[in-house]
């Protein structure tokens, strides 16, 4: 069984954080390139959010991440701005399958307990591992399927046809 591994700071966020906070709506009529839009990443929450962004920072939410719009744009976003995952108590439905989609780690766990620039540790593999290094506790996560697993493990819906020819087996995996 093939792992992922996270390593990144805590960069935390409050509940309802909609899909145009993530990014502006009015930003995609500019461009679609996540590359681009990066550097608007919440900048309707903080203009200099983005520009603080580092590698591997992961993002940490209370409950409904994502809600509003279903444009995908807000999740490839977070991926081009160089996050591997989102720690979330809830997703809207929609944006937890554009994350899917495009190989961002949706995570299902209670967040009360981590701070701003904690370090994180998230390894999936077969289940997660989670661990807040800062205060040296292990969070309990909701589990993938194992379609979800394997589509997250080959970096998003696309990479997986590309590996798999199609959707994962459930019997094989």
């Amino acid at each position: 069984m093939s792992r992922l591994a996270i390593e990144g700071r805590a960069r935390v966020l409050g509940d309802d954080i909609n899909t145009d906070y993530i990014i502006s709506s009015r930003r995609k009529r500019d461009s679609l390139d996540p590359q681009i839009l990066r550097q608007y990443l919440l900048e309707s929450l903080d203009p200099d959010f983005a520009a603080t962004v580092k590698p591997n920072d992961v993002l940490v939410a209370g409950e409904n991440f994502g809600c509003g719009s279903a444009m995908e744009v807000a999740a490839t976003v977070v991926v081009g701005a160089g996050i591997k995952a989102v720690l979330a108590k809830s997703f809207s439905r929609t944006y937890y399958r554009n994350a899917i989609n495009n190989g961002l780690l949706p995570v299902i766990c209670d967040t009360s307990a981590i701070n701003e620039g904690d370090r994180l540790s998230i390894t999936l593999g077969d289940g997660f591992h989670i661990r807040n290094e800062t205060t040296q506790t292990d969070l309990t996560a909701e589990p993938l399927s194992p379609v979800v697993n394997a589509i997250v493990m080959s970096g998003g819906l696309v990479d997986c046809f590309q590996t798999l020819g199609g959707f994962p087996d459930p019997a094989q995996i």
